[in-house]
């Protein structure tokens, strides 16, 4: 079987033993609902990086959306470990590995970067910086995913913020993008509010620009961003599996992701809930791996 393109043809590792700033992890599979197929969603981070090999000779160009090149003339200084071993429905082995991976990249010490997979695998990558805390989450979804239970399973896709506020380690999220109507009731509203989460609407942002939702983060704190693909508007972003109109467009994302760094310091990164199966053309991957070029560019501009 031929092994998988990297991520913008990263190394595996830096030469001169040099430790990377960045490492990016794939993990296809995290608790999958009972009777429900996740394959689709495992397809996504080789379809990521598949999209990115266009571009992986023109890494030393300027790219107008960082204002230089991506890694501001500095040597590669992220690599690409491949994927996690992870199954279906084998769901307190695929959090273990998950939440291990994590800890393994943060102990280098790296910034962590998780390709899913749908939103199940954001639990054991939060759970991961259990010793890195306190972090802020800032979340860019269509949903806020605090459901207790779906079919008796805790730790399913709809459940990530939810077992997130019970972290000791996270003290605040920010969930940005929101929109129409999904698995949320009016139990988890009140759950979410009383937990203190800040609601940011996707209207919010097309009105008031992306200082919406940044002015809720705290100045110089540690931030993990969790990216899910219906968060943006479905006309760049249609391999979802729950499209819906109004999402953010791709200039007001890489302008959150640009603005927290200026802001706060981003710590881990995920991308979520992207189906190729569903995809158009192309272009949901293609925006997929531009999200991720502009996030490891904002990354490693960090002081």
């Amino acid at each position: 079987m031929t092994a998988s393109p990297s991520f913008l043809g990263f190394p595996d590792r830096l030469a001169d033993g040099r430790m990377p700033r960045a490492v990016i992890f794939g993990a296809g599979h995290g608790s999958t609902y009972p009777g429900k197929d996740s394959s689709g969603y495992a397809l996504a981070a080789d379809a990521i990086r598949a999209a990115s090999q266009d571009d992986a000779a023109l890494i030393e160009h300027w790219d107008f959306d960082l204002g230089g090149p991506l890694f501001d003339g500095k040597p590669v200084c992220c690599i690409d470990a491949g994927d996690i071993a992870t199954t279906m429905h084998d769901n307190a082995g695929n959090r273990a590995r998950i939440e291990a991976k994590t800890r393994e990249v943060l102990a280098l010490p790296a910034v962590p970067i998780l390709l899913g997979g749908d939103d199940s695998v954001v639990i054991p990558f939060l759970a991961g910086f259990a010793d890195h805390g306190p972090v802020w989450i800032l979340q860019i979804d269509a949903h806020i995913d605090w459901r207790d239970e779906v079919h008796d399973e805790r730790y399913g896709y709809s459940s990530p913020m939810r077992r997130a506020s019970e972290m000791a380690h996270v003290v605040g999220m920010v969930q940005v993008g929101l929109r129409s109507v999904g698995s949320a009731r009016l139990a988890e509203i009140e759950a979410s509010r009383h937990y203190g989460s800040r609601f940011v609407t996707a209207r919010a942002v097309h009105t008031e620009g992306v200082e919406a939702a940044l002015r809720h983060i705290p100045e110089g704190a540690r931030v993990v961003v969790t990216l899910d693909c219906d968060g943006l508007d479905p006309g760049i972003m249609p391999g979802v599996a729950a499209r819906t109109p109004g999402g953010l467009t791709y200039t007001q994302a890489i302008d959150l992701i640009a603005g927290l760094g200026k802001r706060a310091r981003i710590v881990g990164f995920d991308l979520v809930e992207l189906y190729p199966p569903a995809d158009i053309d192309g272009l949901s991957v293609l925006t997929a791996a531009r999200l991720l070029v502009n996030a490891i560019g904002t990354i490693v501009r960090q002081v």
